[in-house]
């Protein structure tokens, strides 16, 4: 028995004709006969009296109608099931990281915790946050880890992963320096226009600076010079001197102390405090992910109060 044959059977039950059915199936009628046919004869009975227009369901038919949907129901829960049963003793562990945690926290943090990473496997995707939002949703990933700010809440938070706080960063507004060794431009200068390396709408970081700063930044002097999606993307321009761009202080904490880039801003207004969050997903997990998880929230908790 082909499982579209219900299918097929659900749509001329609707519309109960042979004609309509067949092209809401996107094939020819003698083709969608035949596999209606092809259905009653696995069953042993007709589905469809044909003597009438429209066609109307047999008794059979009738009964089968509430059963067929019950049946694609439990079909369709195969996959997640079988995928449930392997996860259950999988020793995978399925990371997503935003570019800039993937290049700079994560590997630290991740020997932090080596004797829930060694003896499994660890896959780790790096990409913007709403693509490793999407593969968290989807099941492809089984954590996420990414910054967070409480004015700029993002998909996971409205949709109540689970998650923990496993450290803080901070967004600062850099520029290269200019031979004096001062920055080579300034978010205050009286006079001057200030360049921005801008991210774009799609970034995660985009959207913190959005919902915390573009009010206050609107009241300066400043032109958006360059658009880009990574703030890896943005230290390089910074670093060659086009203008001012808020990045990680993970990301550019050695070129600060270096001299190669220095902050544009004295006021700390312009400096944001961040969090770094690892998102886990809504089900449950392999053992290796549920034992990683558990010494991560036991760790982001504290030590536990002295019992007497």
């Amino acid at each position: 028995m082909n499982i579209s044959w219900l299918e097929d059977f659900l749509v001329l039950a609707a519309v109960g004709n042979f004609s309509r059915a067949a092209e809401d199936r996107h094939m020819t009628q003698p083709a969608f006969g035949r596999r209606v046919r092809a259905l009653e004869e696995w069953l042993g009975v007709e589905l469809f009296d044909r003597s009438t227009q429209p066609v109307r369901l047999t008794e059979a038919g009738q009964w089968f109608q509430g059963v067929a949907p019950e049946l694609l129901a439990e079909v369709a829960r195969l996959p997640g099931a079988a995928r449930a049963v392997a996860e259950a003793n999988s020793k995978s562990l399925r990371f997503a990281a935003t570019h800039a945690l993937s290049l700079t926290f994560m590997p630290g943090w991740l020997r932090s915790y080596g004797a829930h990473t060694i003896a499994g496997t660890l896959q780790l995707e790096s990409d913007m946050l709403h693509r490793c939002e999407a593969l968290l949703a989807q099941s492809k990933v089984q954590f996420v880890l990414c910054h967070a700010h409480a004015q700029a809440p993002g998909l996971l938070h409205a949709q109540a992963y689970p998650s923990v706080c496993v450290g803080t960063d901070v967004l600062r507004p850099v520029c290269a320096v200019g031979p004096d060794g001062a920055a080579l431009y300034g978010l205050e200068r009286s006079g001057a226009v200030a360049p921005l390396l801008a991210y774009s709408a799609e970034s995660g970081l985009g959207n913190i600076l959005h919902k915390t700063i573009d009010g206050a930044l609107g009241k300066l002097s400043t032109q958006t010079v360059f658009t880009a999606h990574l703030a890896s993307v943005l230290r390089t321009m910074a670093l060659e001197g086009r203008g001012i761009a808020w990045l990680p202080q993970s990301l550019v904490g050695d070129d600060l102390s270096a001299g190669r880039l220095a902050c544009a801003a004295a006021s700390p207004q312009w400096s944001i405090e961040l969090e770094i969050r690892v998102y886990r997903s809504h089900v449950q997990m392999g053992r290796a992910a549920e034992a990683l998880w558990d010494a991560v929230a036991r760790e982001a908790a504290g030590p536990s109060p002295a019992t007497s």
